[in-house]
């Protein structure tokens, strides 16, 4: 029984050493552990619109809009950490940016067409 005990107190103080060393890694690249955090979570959201980008060339302007909402969000999270950490998603982060500023431009231009009508 002690030696089962013995184990998991072991099991449970690498556990807190790895965190810990984790912790120290981000920190010393210069990094918040939230930001870096918010940034895994980004890296996901990344994925999931570049395949929506990749698919809908035509959106509904609910669409639209939830597209810019979550990829300003991507945009933040990426920015707070160094670069080197996303080199491999640069591609997909082009593709995604790339809708963003097409949808924005879209949705200026269908702005700008509605106040000259009125």
């Amino acid at each position: 029984m002690t030696a089962i005990l013995a184990v998991i107190y072991i099991l449970i103080f690498i556990i807190f050493a790895l965190i810990g060393y984790a912790v120290l890694q981000i920190k010393l690249f210069g990094m918040k552990v939230k930001d870096f955090w918010s940034f895994i979570e980004a890296n996901q959201m990344l994925d999931k619109l570049y395949k929506f980008a990749k698919q809908y060339e035509n959106m509904s302007p609910q669409e639209q809009i939830i597209y810019l909402s979550e990829a300003d969000k991507i945009f933040r999270a990426f920015d707070n950490v160094p670069n080197e950490l996303w080199e491999e998603e640069y591609d997909k982060y082009k593709e995604v940016l790339s809708k963003y500023k097409d949808i924005k431009m879209l949705r200026w231009a269908n702005n700008n067409t509605v106040k000259t009508k009125n």
